[in-house]
């Protein structure tokens, strides 16, 4: 039993607080009720599988899952053994795989029946050497399967199930992993401002303080000093998290963890989002804490209640979104039908951690802005030359962060040093969003320094999905902007000037489109022009598509879907 703490390494951290609660429920999921003790077992067993199969410390693992207990037990066990998880999002296709498996160096893969066909057609292609930046398969030592799916043995396949079964579900590793250290790495992959994701690489000290609260998951007390003290930290009281978002995403990842690590039970949605599904578990699960991202959860949510409700909240103490803002008049929505819980919007990025919130108590109104407080001084507004902007002076500029941030984005140096920078010997990251500071010290967003578009919290970039348009026979010319959309807050719209003699459909478009990119990249709208608008230099003009866009979208000139 480990009663001392000393390091700030994640499975220090979850054994230790395991081993204190073994008897309490830690996991609930599709039916499935795992008390600490049986997900310590569980993420043993992973973790003593991956290291006879040859994972090492620092070697990284494709966590390529939909939500469940296998995800969990996966993460928990790369951490035990010092490897590290690399979060793989399910809605990719193999080229998008491709390039991920490649730039992570994955040396092993946890997929699902359900997803193991394009996990095989992946490896093929890497092994032929297909896709641009997509290097031979090589080093992958084992692929486990959980669910129904193909034989163990096929592709390199194994049952995760088997081979937990006779696997140890003791701590059988630490005699051979070498000493923990909170400098061990922790890596979130994101698609942030580049068309193919990149890597995060942090620090697992550095991230369990920006990232999972530092032992303060609500931010109201505090975070700790010595990791002793999160023993301290311990909650006496039933508590329930409930992050609605998948575990590939860092805010689910990091709630999750940040609840775990002071012993409170978390219930995770299988597969699917069900806005119905969702309230019901609220109700029978009596949660604490609902955590959505964005209008792209909490609409649909406000749209059953309104159909099927009223359910069953008297249990919600706090309801918050991260990923993605809340609009204004969802906030208040919100407030109407949970008078009693407090509505929060989280903001920070899978390169900052947290970084502040704007916290709307029982009878407050939103004010009908996107603003946050900060959660301390590391976080500031910097000008064009690095210093400071004044409170309450108005001035532009870019939201920062200093303290504990992260190393680099994995194998990618001029990314990084785009983003992390040294400003009078201070590290910085430099974040894509633009901002003023009021006289309160709190930061009122302006929008984004990039032209990335945030739908439902997943961030595409224009030019992968425009790369993808132009492959089509009858596109001459494409440009893709995001526009406002009430659910989505951006929808993808493609603003596309046809090869000549032909004609083009948002259907046909769209088809032609999910073949090289992941559906949520897939143009939602079509605006047909005869001329894309393009600089001197043959740069798009996006300010001329997404003000043509908007328009013909809103005045129901372009080709949109009817459902």
């Amino acid at each position: 039993m480990n009663d001392t703490l000393s390091t700030f390494h994640f499975a220090d951290i979850w054994e230790a607080v395991s081993d204190r609660v073994a008897e309490r429920v830690a996991l609930v999921c599709d039916g499935v009720e795992l008390t600490y003790a049986e997900l310590e077992a569980r993420a043993n067993r992973v973790a003593n599988v991956l290291w006879a199969r040859g994972v090492r410390p620092g070697d990284h693992v494709g966590i390529h899952l939909l939500n469940g207990p296998e995800y969990v037990e996966s993460l928990l066990g790369c951490f035990k053994i010092r490897a590290v998880p690399i979060n793989v999002n399910y809605r990719y296709v193999a080229d998008e795989l491709g390039y991920l498996f490649t730039d992570a160096r994955v040396r092993a893969i946890v997929t699902s029946a359900e997803l193991a066909d394009r996990v095989v057609d992946t490896r093929r292609r890497m092994r032929d050497g297909g896709g641009e930046g997509v290097e031979v398969d090589a080093g992958i030592v084992t692929v486990l399967v959980t669910g129904d799916g193909p034989a163990s043995g096929a592709e390199g396949q194994e049952s995760y199930e088997e081979v937990l079964a006779v696997s140890s579900p003791g701590r059988d590793f630490l005699a051979d992993i070498g000493e923990r250290s909170d400098r061990d790495h922790y890596v979130i992959y994101t698609g942030g401002s580049t068309g193919m994701p990149k890597g995060v690489v942090w620090l697992q000290r550095d991230a369990f303080f920006a990232c999972i609260g530092g032992g303060d998951p609500m931010r109201l007390s505090g975070p700790v000093d010595q990791p002793a003290e999160l023993l301290d930290r311990i909650i006496e009281f039933d508590f329930c998290a409930f992050p609605v978002a998948p575990m590939m995403h860092a805010a689910a990842q990091w709630t999750s963890m940040s609840w775990w690590f002071c012993g409170a039970k978390v219930v995770l949605t299988p597969k699917s989002f069900d806005p119905v599904a969702v309230w019901r578990t609220v109700a029978d699960q009596k949660v604490s804490t609902l955590i959505v991202v964005g209008d792209a959860m909490a609409r649909p949510l406000l749209d059953a209640w309104d159909e099927a409700g009223p359910f069953d909240t008297s249990s919600l103490f706090a309801m918050a979104s991260g990923g993605a803002p809340l609009t204004a008049a969802l906030k208040d929505r919100l407030h109407e039908i949970l008078p009693g819980a407090m509505i929060t919007d989280g903001f920070g990025s899978s390169e900052t951690g947290a970084q502040g919130a704007h916290r709307m108590q029982p009878g407050e109104t939103s004010g009908g802005a996107t603003r946050f407080m900060p959660l301390d001084d590391k976080t500031a507004v910097l000008s064009a030359e690095g210093r400071r902007v004044a409170p309450g002076s108005g001035e532009v500029g870019r939201v920062s962060l200093s303290g504990h941030v992260p190393l680099e984005y994995y194998r990618q140096p001029a990314k990084t040093a785009e983003t992390f920078v040294e400003v009078d010997g201070v590290r910085w990251v430099m974040t894509g969003d633009l901002a003023t500071v009021d006289e309160d010290g709190t930061i009122r967003l302006r929008g984004r320094s990039s032209q990335v578009i945030n739908t439902g919290g997943e961030k595409v970039h224009p030019e992968e999905v425009e790369a993808a348009l132009k492959s089509h026979p009858s596109v001459y010319d494409a440009v893709v902007v995001g526009v406002p959309h009430e659910r989505f807050g951006e929808q993808v719209c493609a603003v596309v000037a046809p090869s000549k003699g032909t004609e083009v459909t948002l259907e046909e478009l769209a088809d032609h489109a999910r073949t090289a990119v992941a559906g949520y990249k897939v143009p939602r709208a079509l605006v047909v022009v005869e001329r894309v608008e393009r600089s001197p230099a043959g740069k798009p003009d996006y300010r001329w598509a997404r003000e043509l866009a908007t328009g013909r979208v809103a005045s129901g000139a372009g080709d949109t879907p009817t459902s």
